[in-house]
């Protein structure tokens, strides 16, 4: 706490831009990205009021208003994921509860969604598999854009299960999403009948064994390494995921599978090796070729080429 309540001593009251002003100055000293917006979210989250309110705010902020703010500061100083501090993260326009259990949902994952939608657009009754739901965000993304889908959502952590369900019955769509523990196909091998999807979507853990050690803190000491780690070239769970992908597929399913930086390539022969047809690639806003989707069958699409995602929901 002494790191937090640096910048506030000398008054037991103070404007919230006062405020602001020293936390944004404790942040960066701390090395964190984006100190101002960090300092305003803590403030705004503390106090319990939108952060546009901040603005508007009359008067000074007493003592006993502004501890919980230095006590947030404080935990934003050590490098704590901001979104695990204020507990949500904003996720293809819904609003997330996060946590240590779950991998915090990035804006490139998007893309993922985006590209189910966009083949399960024309399908009646479509049945969505996410692998490694963590927070549940893609499948629930998915489930609050089309009603008439119907998706399971797998992990193999019991806790992170917990958080998504919780996390579907928010966003109303708990009848639509089941969940279930399964190490990628382990559980579902199991089932008598075997269920096949219309789409396989996963954002399996994709960061080499190099890679891990240079993450920023935020990601390195909070994020859950299961969620992260993906061997010494990344790829150790892709290559499960893409070598049992047929077998649950429907004749004209697709697989879509997120990609590391410069991992398109790899991930796309991989799909070859193991049978998937038209392998595509997508990128993403920052022009990465982060979405890599193979079909089960040639029928299944006509050959699209690798192009670069629109600024819109609809790409």
């Amino acid at each position: 706490m002494a790191a937090a309540n640096a910048g506030c001593a000398g008054s037991a009251r103070k404007q919230p831009s006062a405020l602001m002003r020293d936390a944004s100055g404790a942040l960066a000293r701390a090395g964190v990205e984006n100190p101002p917006l960090d300092a305003e979210l803590l403030l705004a989250h503390a106090l319990g009021v939108e952060r546009g309110e901040l603005f508007s705010w009359s008067g000074s902020v007493g003592e006993s208003q502004t501890e919980p703010f230095w006590a947030l500061l404080d935990r934003r100083l050590r490098r704590e994921p901001l979104a695990y501090i204020l507990g949500r993260k904003e996720f293809f326009s819904l609003d997330f509860e996060v946590g240590p259990a779950v991998l915090i949902p990035r804006p490139e994952t998007e893309l993922l969604v985006e590209e189910t939608l966009r083949l399960i657009a024309a399908r009646p009754s479509p049945r969505v598999l996410d692998l490694g739901t963590g927070s549940g965000a893609i499948a629930i993304a998915v489930a609050a854009s089309v009603e008439r889908a119907r998706v399971l959502a797998t992990d193999v952590s019991s806790s992170a299960l917990m958080l998504a369900r919780r996390n579907a019955a928010r966003h109303g769509c708990a009848s639509r999403v089941e969940f279930a523990v399964s190490d990628l196909w382990e559980g579902l091998c199991a089932c008598e009948c075997r269920p096949r999807f219309d789409v396989i979507v996963s954002n399996p853990p994709y960061v080499t064994d190099a890679e891990l050690e240079a993450l920023a803190p935020e990601v390195r000491d909070y994020e859950p390494s299961v969620a992260l780690a993906g061997g010494a070239d990344g790829l150790d769970l892709t290559r499960r995921i893409v070598a049992g992908a047929r077998n649950f597929l429907l004749p004209a399913g697709a697989l879509v599978v997120e990609a590391g930086a410069g991992q398109s390539g790899m991930v796309a022969e991989l799909m070859r090796s193991f049978g998937l047809a038209r392998v595509l690639v997508k990128r993403d806003l920052a022009g990465v070729e982060r979405a890599v989707v193979g079909f089960a069958s040639d029928s299944a699409s006509r050959p699209v080429r690798s192009r670069t995602r629109r600024r819109g929901r609809n790409s």
